[in-house]
This record gives structure tokens, sequence and C-alpha cells, in this order.
């Protein structure tokens, strides 16, 4: 599994010939890479409706559009995508060679930038695996956590970490909007990950923060994770 940070939150993974694009968000000064420079996906993933996740997906309308019913309808009736699935919390689908389980995410959800209340359903994450996750552990199985926006939740600590098993997780640390660095610690720690990426920071004032900040804070915990603070456009394989 191969997984690309384009800042922000939006991160390219490779599932063997599978490729999923999640919050597709090039419009900032973190990465030198544009939306029209991006080869299309398979599928395009979406945690939530805020304008900084769903601001490029207009010109990924040719993928399949995976979102929660509420936001997926959104995008077909907004951005004209082609073809949506639309799935929800708790649930595994199967795209391509990825097997797919959204969670709960704990933050807002408005649509764009007027940021309607209530009309793009719970905000979510995504753990993406190359197995079907069951109750038995697999230790051949490969999985990543896209933590979506969310605060410190203790499901990451009840269900994600001990049933669904990531290898590795990205997490906000931006402070304001999400978690900061020390909650987002926790949430490694919690969650019992052997990698941990930063994400949703630096991209605009509110969120500037330290990376290192976040790297300190899961030593502080004892967590055996280890942080990488990604450059960005920079892969890491998984």
């Amino acid at each position: 599994m191969e997984l690309t940070w384009h800042g922000h939150s939006t991160w390219h993974v490779q599932v063997d010939g599978t490729s999923l694009l999640i919050d597709p968000f090039f419009d900032h000064d973190v990465t030198e890479t544009s939306a029209d420079d991006v080869e299309t996906p398979d599928y395009v993933l979406l945690t939530h409706g805020h304008a900084d996740h769903i601001a490029n997906v207009g010109a990924f309308t040719d993928a399949a559009i995976v979102a929660t019913p509420e936001l997926a309808a959104y995008v077909e009736d907004e951005h004209g995508a082609e073809e949506t699935i639309g799935f929800n919390l708790g649930g595994t689908i199967e795209l391509g060679d990825a097997f797919v389980t959204m969670h709960r995410a704990d933050h807002t959800n408005g649509l764009g930038t007027t940021y309607e209340a209530g009309s793009g359903g719970m905000p979510a994450g995504f753990v993406i695996s190359d197995t079907k996750p069951t109750q038995m552990s697999d230790e051949e199985s490969t999985s990543f956590y896209h933590a979506g926006d969310t605060g410190l939740m203790t499901e990451m600590r009840e269900v994600i970490g001990p049933f669904l098993e990531p290898d590795a997780a990205a997490l906000p640390i931006g402070d304001h909007f999400t978690m900061g660095p020390w909650q987002a610690a926790v949430a490694v720690d919690w969650l019992d990950v052997d990698h941990a990426f930063p994400m949703h920071y630096d991209t605009f004032p509110p969120v500037e923060v330290e990376p290192q900040d976040f790297v300190r804070e899961v030593k502080a915990t004892g967590s055996d994770a280890e942080v990488h603070v990604l450059d960005p456009d920079e892969s890491f394989e998984l």
C-alpha cells in the first residue's frame, strides 16, 4: 500500500491496482500539485462536506465518488458526478482491491463554503485495508486509517484500534477546528498503530502548528509508533 500526502487532509492511497483519493483540496500553498496534475483515481472518498475537503471534487467527477448518502447526493447534484457510492457509518464496502470501512468523526458537516447546517450527514473517517476486516486478527493485512476532521474520541481506543487494527493513521493536528498535537498523540497511543502521520495543519493561519510538537507528544505517551512528518507530495510505502 502506497500513501501520498498532498497537504491538508488530501491523500492518495494505492492498494494493489486500485487508486483512491481522499478529500481532494489542492487550492493552497502547502502543495505544488494542482488538481489538473493528478491522474483521475478509481475512487474519491470524502470525509465530510467542508470546502477544504471537497474544494476540487469537481475535477474528479469521472471517478466514483464515495461518501455518506447525503454528501454523495450533494456532489452529484452540485458537481455533476457521474457515479456515486453512498454508504454509512460502520459499513465496509469493497472498492476494487481495497476494503473501506467508514467510522464516525467528531466534527461538524456543513456543505461547501456556505456551511449549510446539517445537510451533509455525519462526518467520517475511513479505514482502508487490503483484506476484509473480521474479528480474527490477520497479520498479513495492511490497513490505513484516515481520521478525517475529528476531536479525540474513545471509539479510537475501544473500536477502531482493537477491532479494525490499523497499521498506520493520519491524524489532524492543526487544533482550532480539530485535535491539536497533544490530543492527536493520545489518539496514536489509543489506536496502537506502528506509523503515524500528521495532517490538517499549516494550510491557513488558524491551523498553523509545529509538527515536531506532535512528535514530542507521541513520544511522551510512551507509544512505540514511528511518526512520519511527510513533505507535501511525499509518498510512504506501508
